[in-house]
């Protein structure tokens, strides 16, 4: 009971603070008759669902979302001018409704120049606050050599880029007959789009970038290890160069929007930390009451994983605040008090071919955070006498903002990123001190 009552104080508190939506729909009348008009309707397989910003709004209000990120929906339309119309509708509404709309405006691809032209004036005349960007137009898919001059540019602009999976092209539409584009393909061209930029080190060249991956990361928590894993292959064959993977997942964010869950988040953070991890509800394709219910349940779990629970406020609406407004200062303040000490047991199995690298790994990390962080107190690995793969990490921080300091340096970085591929298992157990008046004694011996 107690921890039902806590969910629902925490959850409150952060309704009233309000959510920020990085993933939502504008669907304008003219988007709407342009693809009719070319016949394109139905190209994503299910019919556009009806949008106007007073019923999006009524959905923000019920639900406690403060801010939406509008972009626009699938598919691409093939007229520049009506990327125009729906880039300037977008700003119309963003400037009507001051503080609850932000929009990021589409590009009239796959023409690169004519791209360019319009990024320039839906950033510095429509006052747009990033660019949205299709997993692939017409084929040319992200990662493509021709779209280098573009995100050159976007980079220049220290732009925040939200990408959109849109039907695979070319594609056997028999494909998609049992199964729904939405509900499998999707996740299969975003993994795709994704992997094409990481192997040509596009994030890595342009490291201004900041990159939005919808629907909980598709494929990635599964995809990246597999592609660490076979790089020398590939490397060997002469079929891939040098694919800088910290440089690269570093720009990624991951919204939540689609099939969130704990376990979900538990597997993105395999891939990247708290700080990365957005919320996203898809309006207007989900119902508003689904959407609603699907936001408290996530608020709940939020609040009451132990695990999970330090990220709360992060993940609703810190982590988009930054991330939208790019302020210098990342979010630190998170939902627990941070007026003490934070204790955690990281409890890790590694794959055995990988053991030695990984101690050595786990070393470096030690000695780093151990010599340049002051509010790392205490970072200890060790390994389980029956099983040598089995790891735990005592960690001991001075408070919950030294950790989210320590999880944002560069030298965990370069841990995390290196060892996905080593780890088999990860848990993370917050721990609660039972003598805390003890500390200082301790740590004076």
């Amino acid at each position: 009971m107690f921890n039902v009552l806590l969910a629902t104080m925490i959850a409150t508190a952060t309704m009233a603070q309000g959510v920020v939506d990085v993933h939502s729909h504008i669907i304008t009348p003219e988007f709407v008759s342009a693809l009719e008009n070319e016949g394109r309707l139905m190209d994503e397989g299910f019919p556009l669902p009806k949008y106007d910003a007073e019923s999006h709004l009524r959905w923000m209000d019920e639900a406690g979302v403060q801010t939406s990120v509008l972009t626009l929906a699938a598919p691409q339309p093939a007229s520049p001018k009506v990327v125009r119309q729906v880039n300037i509708a977008a700003a119309r509404i963003k400037s009507e409704h001051p503080g609850r709309f932000l929009f990021c405006a589409a590009l009239p691809l796959p023409d690169v120049s004519k791209a360019i032209e319009e990024a320039k004036y839906a950033l510095d005349v429509l006052k747009a606050d990033g660019i949205k960007m299709a997993t692939n137009v017409q084929g040319q898919y992200l990662g493509s050599p021709e779209l280098d001059t573009l995100f050159a540019f976007l980079n220049e602009r220290k732009a925040v880029v939200i990408l959109h999976p849109h039907r695979p092209e070319p594609v056997n539409k028999h494909v998609m007959v049992q199964t729904p584009l939405a509900m499998q393909e999707y996740l299969a061209e975003t993994t795709r789009a994704v992997s094409n930029m990481i192997s040509r080190n596009v994030l890595a060249r342009y490291p201004q970038l900041k990159v939005v991956v919808p629907h909980c990361g598709a494929y990635l928590p599964l995809a990246i290890p597999r592609m660490k894993s076979l790089t020398p292959v590939m490397q060997a064959n002469k079929m891939v160069g040098e694919i800088d993977y910290e440089a690269n997942l570093r720009a990624l964010y991951y919204d939540l929007a689609g099939a969130h869950s704990p376990e979900t988040i538990r597997m993105l953070l395999t891939i990247t930390s708290p700080d990365h991890l957005l919320y996203g509800s898809d309006y207007p394709y989900v119902a508003p009451q689904a959407l609603t219910q699907s936001l408290a349940r996530m608020k709940q779990y939020l609040s009451t994983e132990p695990d999970l629970a330090p990220f709360c406020e992060m993940i609703l609406y810190k982590n988009a605040q930054w991330l939208m407004s790019q302020s210098s200062e990342k979010p630190s303040t998170i939902s627990r008090s941070t007026d003490g000490m934070l204790f955690r047991l990281a409890e890790i199995e590694v794959h055995p071919q990988y053991l030695k690298e990984y101690l050595a790994a786990a070393a470096e990390i030690q000695k780093a955070s151990l010599a340049e962080e002051p509010g790392v107190v205490c970072l200890f690995p060790t390994q389980t006498k029956e099983d040598s793969t089995q790891i735990r990490i005592l960690e001991i921080y001075a408070s919950q903002q030294a950790y989210q300091h320590h999880i944002q340096t560069a030298h965990f970085q370069k841990y995390k990123q290196g060892t996905l591929h080593m780890v088999k298992h990860l848990k993370l157990q917050d721990l609660q001190p039972l003598t805390p008046e003890t500390m200082n004694i301790i740590f004076k011996r």
